[in-house]
């Protein structure tokens, strides 16, 4: 089991790492939107609204292995003071109720992704894309803090230090 977590926790870092990158895309495209509508008076219909479609999976993917890292905003007023097993239960039971949120979000995100790309969902805008694909981030990046949340409960049920 050991194993099955330090490889759900490696993916969610690979993906992380992937994700990162997105930012400087966005970047880009709010540059060249800026620079065309501004320098060359021919502002663009598809720069934002192609950057909001990255920033979704950008602020997704990242979630999972924040969670591992404690990346999150905590409201720890009693995990901070808590040490040795009552530490370990309140790590347990915060871990659970990560992963109960990550299975509700599955539940209620695969029927929407599904239903957009069988109905060919578009932005309706003037540059008018399929926004499907950014649309099926939300189940995978549930299905991912679901997987890591119970990857990091195995670590605190093994009494393992989170690599």
């Amino acid at each position: 089991m050991l194993h099955l977590s330090r490889g759900i926790t490696a993916l969610n870092r690979g993906l992380f790492a992937a994700a990162k990158w997105l930012v400087y895309a966005i970047v880009l495209l709010m540059l060249w939107e800026v620079l065309s509508r501004y320098f060359l008076a021919a502002p663009t219909s598809w720069a934002p609204e192609l950057a909001t479609l990255i920033f979704g999976p950008f602020f997704l993917l990242g979630g999972p292995y924040l969670l591992h890292v404690g990346g999150h905003v905590a409201v720890d007023i009693l995990s901070a003071r808590a040490t040795g097993s009552v530490a370990r239960v309140l790590r347990l039971v915060a871990l659970l109720l990560a992963a109960a949120f990550g299975a509700i979000l599955l539940w209620f995100a695969v029927p929407l992704a599904w239903q957009s790309f069988s109905y060919g969902e578009t932005s309706y805008s003037a540059w008018n894309p399929i926004i499907w694909p950014a649309k099926f981030f939300l189940p995978l990046a549930a299905l991912l803090l679901l997987l890591q949340a119970l990857a990091d409960a195995i670590l605190v049920i093994a009494d393992e230090e989170a690599a």
